[in-house]
This record gives structure tokens, sequence and C-alpha cells, in this order.
């Protein structure tokens, strides 16, 4: 098994236009983070599965079809017969950002417990990815923090992305524990801008990562910077790359899970060990093109960008 995640797997409801009587009229489509890395690296050819848990009704229903049609292996998603599938509004704001309203106090993935784990899948993944929406309730926090020490002690290399959703902790002090409890475990650390100042306390993003090497040991940092495209920070290097800005832009759902998918498919081809500029200029090039990509179509999960798709995006900008 090429990539294991464990996170969060609900409906993003996005806005797709007005009804005839002027009402907001939202798509129900199949979202949260880790499967959306999970979707993205299932187009690039890997082996991947699912940890994390829906409710037993028609959501949880389309979500496991959802994640079993692109391809990701679904035998560590459970169902709970008491609690709900997670629901997210999504908003777009005039500025291109999005706004999230949560139905989920509760919602079905954050009951997994430590004792639905599937621990021999877990032992099996090469990479283990996960972020912070698991760690946000004490029950399913500890069912984290149990599938790291099984992957951890497996072999495992393990990929970590805050992915910060506000309003779904009770204090962002909470928040900022559990995101120094991932910097600490893992070995490739995604982090967005805005995610990075808050963070630190550092508008400077190379300041920002010296804060964080300050307090931790992490191979490779990534920092998403949307509009401004990427940079990677491995030992001594640091390379940034521009973005494919995209005329047909609607919206930036899964941009970033796009992003880090395509940095850990270039770690399982290439692992984590004497990487140069080049290297990490070639990862960030394909990782910016397939985010590109993925903002001029709605939702993520079901319409990852194909590699030949990435492939003509990449060639053409090279004219």
């Amino acid at each position: 098994m090429d990539v294991v995640a464990l996170g969060e797997l609900l409906i993003d409801f996005t806005e797709n236009g007005m009804s005839a009587q002027g009402n907001p009229l939202f798509e129900a489509n199949p979202g949260g983070a880790p499967c959306n890395v999970l979707a993205m690296l299932s187009r690039l050819g890997h082996k991947t599965a699912f940890v994390g848990k829906v409710g037993q009704d028609f959501f949880g229903q389309q979500l496991e079809n959802a994640i079993r049609e692109v391809g990701i292996d679904a035998s560590g998603l459970r169902r709970d017969p008491e609690v709900h599938t997670t629901l997210a509004l999504v908003h777009n704001t005039p500025d291109g950002d999005r706004d999230f309203s949560f139905y989920r106090n509760p919602g079905a993935d954050m009951m997994l417990r430590e004792d639905e784990l599937p621990e021999s899948l877990i032992q099996e993944a090469r990479i283990f990815h996960f972020g912070t929406l698991s760690m946000t309730h004490e029950g399913v926090r500890q069912a984290t923090k149990k599938a790291i020490r099984i992957a951890k002690e497996a072999g495992a290399l393990i990929s970590f992305d805050p992915n910060l959703r506000e309003p779904l902790w009770n204090s962002l002090e909470d928040a900022k524990e559990q995101v120094l409890y991932g910097l600490g475990q893992c070995d490739i650390l995604k982090i967005s801008d805005n995610e990075i100042q808050w963070l630190s306390g550092e508008q400077d993003f190379d300041a920002g990562v010296r804060w964080i090497r300050a307090r931790f040991s992490i191979p490779l940092i990534l920092v998403s910077m949307g509009r401004d495209g990427s940079r990677a920070y491995y030992q001594d290097k640091i390379v940034e790359v521009k973005p494919f800005l995209q005329p047909t832009t609607i919206e930036t759902t899964g941009a970033g899970d796009t992003f880090c998918a395509c940095v850990l498919h270039y770690i399982l081809l290439h692992g984590l060990q004497e990487l140069t500029e080049t290297d990490l200029w070639v990862m960030l090039r394909y990782a910016n093109a397939a985010a590109s990509i993925i903002t001029t179509r709605k939702g993520a999960l079901r319409v990852m960008p194909k590699p030949e798709e990435i492939k003509r995006l990449l060639d053409n900008a090279a004219l």
C-alpha cells in the first residue's frame, strides 16, 4: 500500500448558481482533505486506502461509493449507526477564498475510536497522511495518535497537512497544541501561507519556517501560497515556483490537497533522501500545475486532473 490517510470524509455543499426563486443552489460534493489527497494519488497510479467514519445514512453511502469509484480502498471506512455524516457548507467569497459552515456537533467523522483502526492496513503504508480535523475531539484524537504510532513503528514516512478550520475548534489554543503535536510527528509538512503566519507569528514565510525548524526536525516543508505559488524547504535549500494562474478558475476547493498529493507522488517515486534544487523545482512545478487545474472544476474528489492533462499544461507553459 502506497499511502494510507486518516481523517474526515464529508459532504461539501458548494454553491452552484441560483434557483428561479432567487435562492442559492448547493451541490452535494464528496469532500474532506485526506480523501482528496488519496483521490489524486490514485489518479497518478498509486495504491491508496482511507481510514475514517461516516454515518449509516444516505450521505455516508454516497461517500463510500465515491471513494471506491476513484480507486481508494474503503476497507478502513467505518459506519456509525447513531451519528450522521458530517456536512459542510462552502461559501465562495468575492476574493475567491472560501468560508466554511460545518454541521458536526457531533458528526460521524469525529466518532472514530482506537479499537476501530485497521492496524494491518496502516502497517502496510509507505506513507501515512493526516491532518488536524481528526484531532478536534478526544476520542478521534486518540485514534489518530495511535494510528501514527502504528505507522511509524512499521517504518512509514509521516505526512501532515494541518488544514486548520477555525470553527471546528473549542479554542485556537487547543488547535495550536494539536498542530504542534503533528509537527513533532511528521517527515513531510504541507502548510498554507495563512497557517504558518498564524502558528509562528511571523509574516515572512522564511522566518516562519525557521520558527518551526527551531522546534522540530522536519526533512521537507512545503508552503502553499495560493496565487503566489509554492515553496519547498529542504536541508539548506529553498526553492520557489510560480503558480499556473487559470483564467477559468471558479473555486479553490481541493487545490492544496491536489498539491500535497503530487508532492507525495514525487516522494513515492524518488524518496526523501538527497533531493537537489532541480528535484524540488520539478516536484513543485508539477504540483502547482495539478493544483491549478482543480481550481477550474467544482468539487475535487471525483474530478482530479489526469496525468496527461498535467503534462499538457506543463508542455504548453514551456513553449
